[in-house]
């Protein structure tokens, strides 16, 4: 096999459960198709539970308090994040790039950063910017990519939001964005949006990567690309016709859907009720990040637009696909689909996420589709994406520039190996949701430990037996073996904790 191309295609907060062949009442024919024809980690977990802690892990293949990247709000540095995977990758002769939602560094900063990602840096970076960025040669960007926030407008913004206002209707696109073509029943943050799907950026990503494919890249070298889909993160704002192609009265509701905080470490309440300490974000986090309990007809039209907006996604993979085929690439090329954190969704009462690990928020899709990647193939070790930096390096025989917390999954892929146990971590200042976290997550095939640092407290859930997470574990006299064990994995962190980072602002 000659060496191969990576191509790296992501979405924001798409739990591992919501794909078709996972059983779910969704349409999503090119992922069933992928996973059809490659090998699917059905124990993925990611490596922190919110988006720049998880995307620096996944680029630098280190957890977050060894990146420094450990809550939202702290940017990656760029020395740091060029030795990541793609500035590896690059020095072992491969073309890297990049398209759509980066999230490395903060939107929303307090000052301007100088940042090509913050917004009030943003317009010191000319048209013709495109690189480098984070290891990576080639970039095309998006800025936040939610639809709470209304597209930038230039000189301000990266290249989705020049294309959104280059004819100077970027303001008629808005309004229509926001206007809900539906009854949404009073859900939280859903709408069927009227924003045409031409200008929308889940199709504009797409649109770049394929561009780059077809007419950017040196076909004299190989490439690694990541691809990356801002949705189905919240708001829940799909445009038609896709918000449309699943019935609310159709979709699966959770079977627990009910908010306690009974037998839960004391976090859990304190998480949902706390009033966050940062009094310029407390407004935004409150609104924007915490979603009351919502009734079953409610929560049906969240999952309904959710579903939309990752079969609006699905879409654009096959178009990728299609273009992979096109170019003769598909037989030499490894493509990878992943999430960088799920969603509650319902799961005991909870919408979006924060600290309480439950599976639907810990887990993450991870599809991989290849030369020497056996069909069909279900592997049920715990993994992380952490793990990505590393398979990458292992395939295109690049070598690591930082210490590497994640292994190549490649002997998992081709063999049978096995793996003990998936890290996360979480490191949260009080100005998320008003108290200090410092959790630590371990999953084995069976069983799963959070514990925070700094009380002591903690969640076991055996999740063989108690697949929903219902029953609490934690320091029971029957469980102290295995806790014992996970807590023995949890002290064998590789890395001493850097001390905390002040952010810049808030993601």
């Amino acid at each position: 096999m000659t060496t191969p191309n990576i191509l790296l295609i992501s979405s924001d907060q798409h739990r591992a459960d919501c794909m078709g062949f996972k059983g779910r009442k969704i349409k999503t024919p090119h992922l069933d198709q992928l996973a059809g024809e490659g090998t699917v980690f059905d124990a993925c977990i990611t490596p922190s539970v919110v988006c720049q802690p998880a995307r620096a892990s996944i680029l630098t293949g280190q957890l977050c308090r060894t990146h420094g990247v450990h809550d939202n709000g702290i940017d990656l540095p760029a020395e740091t994040g060029e030795k990541g995977f793609a500035g590896s990758m690059a020095a072992a002769g491969y073309q890297t790039s990049y398209f759509g939602k980066a999230h490395f560094s903060t939107y929303h900063t307090y000052e301007p950063t100088g940042t090509p990602e913050c917004l009030r840096s943003s317009a010191s970076f000319p048209d013709t910017w495109n690189g480098p960025y984070m290891g990576f040669e080639h970039v095309e960007l998006m800025l936040v990519g939610h639809n709470w926030w209304a597209p930038e407008k230039p000189p301000a913004g990266q290249h989705y939001e020049r294309v959104y206002h280059m004819d100077g209707k970027g303001d008629e696109r808005t309004k229509l964005m926001w206007e809900n073509a539906g009854d949404t029943k009073g859900a939280a943050q859903v709408w069927h949006s009227k924003l045409p799907v031409a200008y929308h950026n889940t199709p504009w990503t797409a649109d770049r990567a394929i561009e780059w494919l077809r007419h950017g890249r040196d076909a004299h070298k190989p490439f690694c690309t990541w691809v990356s889909f801002p949705d189905p993160h919240h708001p829940f704002d799909c445009p038609e016709p896709w918000s449309r192609l699943h019935d609310p009265k159709d979709v699966d509701l959770p079977e627990n859907r009910e908010r306690s905080y009974e037998g839960k470490p004391w976090w859990h309440k304190a998480a949902m009720e706390g009033e966050p300490a940062d009094p310029k974000f407390a407004d935004i986090r409150k609104a924007y990040s915490r979603i009351p309990p919502q009734t079953d007809e409610q929560l049906r039209e969240i999952i309904a637009n959710t579903y939309g907006q990752i079969s609006f996604i699905d879409h654009q993979i096959g178009r990728i696909m299609n273009v992979l085929m096109e170019q003769e690439l598909d037989k030499n090329t490894i493509v990878i689909y992943i999430s960088d954190h799920g969603d509650w969704l319902g799961d005991h009462g909870l919408i979006l996420k924060g600290p309480m690990h439950y599976e639907g928020l810990l887990k993450v899709p991870m599809i991989v589709k290849g030369p020497g990647v056996p069909a069909g193939k279900v592997v049920d070790e715990p993994v992380s994406t952490l793990d990505l930096g590393a398979t990458f390096c292992d395939y295109g025989n690049a070598e690591a520039q930082l210490t590497q917390h994640g292994s190549s999954l490649r002997p998992l892929i081709e063999g049978d190996a096995t793996r003990s146990f998936a890290r996360n971590e979480w490191g949260l200042l009080p100005g998320r949701v008003g108290v200090a976290l410092e959790l630590r997550t371990v999953r084995t095939r069976t069983h799963k430990l959070t514990v925070d640092l700094i009380s002591g407290a903690g969640e076991l859930y055996d999740l063989e037996a108690d697949p929903d997470e219902m029953t609490n574990l934690f320091d029971m006299p029957q469980t102290l073996e295995i806790q014992a064990t996970l807590q023995g994995y949890v002290a064998s962190r590789p890395q001493d904790m850097l001390p905390d980072q002040t952010p810049v602002g808030t993601a």
